[in-house]
């Protein structure tokens, strides 16, 4: 069974950049998004995904993922998606035990930056890199299927 465990963060710098091992450009969109789960497609530079989250209980939810065609996953993109896919780039950057998501948005998303960090289990300790800010772990206008519904650029400065 598939289990996701992670933390969010805001990113306060671009001191992350001299460390970065990888770079991977994506799109994605939800076919299904509902409080009990949600259903992904990812087109990412090599691969094409299906995802299937859960809710999370704290730092935990259930995840699935499967490889499915490039082709099948464009159109799903382009005809089946609820709103306007995500446009992101994401960074991997090790630091300490850990290799961290930098993923830095684009379109109406723009000027989001935000680290994620899987861990191994929700009590692990984790090292702070310099350049990660505030914890928006469970803040729910962070994940990326509520960015398709309320984009960065609608934000204002009281939140949702």
């Amino acid at each position: 069974m598939g289990v996701e465990i992670e933390r969010k963060f805001l990113v306060v710098s671009d001191d992350w950049r001299d460390g970065v091992r990888s770079e991977i450009t994506m799109a994605q969109g939800y076919l299904s998004t509902t409080a009990e789960h949600t259903v992904r497609i990812r087109l990412r530079d090599d691969r094409a995904l299906l995802t299937i989250k859960g809710r999370p209980k704290g730092l935990v939810r259930r995840e699935f993922e499967y490889e499915i065609p490039r082709d099948d996953a464009r159109l799903m993109l382009d005809e089946l998606c609820v709103g306007a896919a995500i446009e992101k780039t994401r960074f991997e950057v090790p630091y300490g035990d850990h290799l961290w998501e930098i993923d830095v948005f684009e379109g109406r998303n723009k000027g989001l930056v935000v680290a994620e960090v899987e861990l191994r289990r929700p009590d692990e300790e984790v090292d702070l890199p310099p350049w990660i800010g505030d914890e928006v772990t469970g803040q729910a206008r962070y994940y990326n299927a509520r960015l398709v519904e309320r984009p960065f650029d609608r934000w204002d400065d009281g939140g949702d």
